[in-house]
Formats: structure tokens, sequence, C-alpha cells
């Protein structure tokens, strides 16, 4: 995850807001299916020339009832920017594209005028410094963490259908790629993002992947995906 800093020293900074009924977590992939015009012209301004980067921010939408927002109540103050990687657009205009998760934000402001989608101020939220002396500790609670992981996926997918986080994966992030292909609920994947302190978000990644897989084993059932279940809460722009 490299590309979004090349601006952190920028304190605060103006993106286009795409607000949903999910979490987009750091390192994890989002396919988004664009039908709406305004986020046809989003994607057409972020692969074009009106954005000096294709970055926009994702936001959690509070709660299902919410379906238009337009102030700083409807929407979680944390989020986190999502980088266009893949665009295709379709015959009848819409777009299939897919992002990567970067940074975390906090929202300042929304500005509901200035497109025909909204523009959000927001500043960047990094960590609190790691402890450098308790290393053990971190590589310790790295290793329960991915026990976790393993155990969730054993019981919820095909063998070939989920992979570890590469072995050299930063502590810093690790929590994230673990939770980024489990189907946590939106309010723990919410307090997974807000959480800026590295050693405490293993530990709580660890605690929700646990907690997932014994509801798992005791219901004999695999999680359902969210768009089978509750049409807002898929990651579409509508």
């Amino acid at each position: 995850m490299t590309p979004e800093r090349a601006d952190s020293g920028a304190t605060e900074r103006m993106l286009p807001l795409f607000p949903l009924h999910t979490v987009l977590l750091p390192g994890a992939h989002l396919p988004l299916h664009i039908f709406e015009p305004r986020y046809r012209q989003l994607t057409a301004d972020l692969t074009g020339e009106r954005f000096p980067e294709p970055l926009f921010g994702v936001v959690a939408i509070r709660t299902s009832l919410i379906r238009e927002v337009d102030n700083l109540d409807h929407v979680h103050a944390i989020g986190c920017g999502a980088l266009l990687r893949e665009a295709k657009g379709l015959p009848d205009g819409r777009f299939d594209i897919v992002t990567t998760g970067t940074r975390r934000f906090r929202l300042l402001d929304i500005e509901t005028r200035s497109a025909p989608y909204l523009m959000a101020k927001v500043s960047w939220l990094d960590d609190t410094p790691m402890p450098s002396a308790k290393p053990d500790l971190a590589a310790r609670l790295g290793d329960i963490a991915r026990a976790a992981h393993h155990r969730y996926c054993a019981s919820a997918w095909e063998r070939d259908g989920w992979q570890s986080p590469a072995p050299d994966t930063d502590l810093r992030e690790l929590a994230y790629l673990l939770a980024g292909d489990c189907l946590l609920p939106i309010d723990d994947r919410q307090a997974l993002l807000e959480e800026r302190h590295p050693l405490r978000r293993l530990r709580t990644v660890c605690r929700l992947l646990n907690r997932e897989a014994g509801f798992l084993s005791k219901l004999h059932a695999v999680p359902v995906p969210f768009t089978d279940v509750d049409a807002p809460a898929a990651p579409s722009m509508n």
C-alpha cells in the first residue's frame, strides 16, 4: 500500500466521496458496478484529468434507513481512501471498476454543490507508533491472529477460495488484510478501521475471527454474502 503515501505530509484535502452500506479496509479490494449517472460522472472524472490521482473516499452509512447522504450525521466519521485500479466501460454507459483501500481519513465536512457527486474535506489518519520495546509480543499477536484467520477460512470457504497474507506483511497492516476477505458485521469492520493502535487491532481481529469461526462450527453453515441478505449493503454505486 504505497500510492497513498505520496502526499502524507498534507493534513487535509478534498476527495470525491462515496457513501456505502459497507466498510472498506486498507489493503482490501472492492469491486463496484456503477450505473447511476452521478457516479458514472465520478468514474469519468477519476479516469480523466479532473483529479491528480484516481482516488475517492468511502464511508459507511450509519443505518440502512438512510438512502441519501447529505450531512455528516448520516455517515461514520472515519473512512478509507479507495484507489481506482481498473475501470471497464460498458456499452450502455455503466462501469465495472475495481478499487483498493488505501489510507484512513477523518471526515471533516461534506460539500454537495461543486459536483454531481459528494465532495468531502478529510484529514488523513495514521496509527499510533508501534511499541519498539515489544517486538516479541507483536510477532506473537501476529501469529495468533493468523491462526484465527485460518480457523475462520477453513470453516467458511473452500480451500482454494482464500489465502493467508504474505509472511513479510507489515504487522500494522496485517489485521486489515486478515479481515478483508471475512464477512464480519459492519460494526466490527468499522471498529477495526477506527482502531489506531496496531497491537490492539490485532487482538481485536483475533477475537472477532475466533468468534465467527465458533458460530460457523456450531451452526454447520457458511456465511451468506451481504448482497444475498440485504440489498442496500451491496457494493454498488446506487
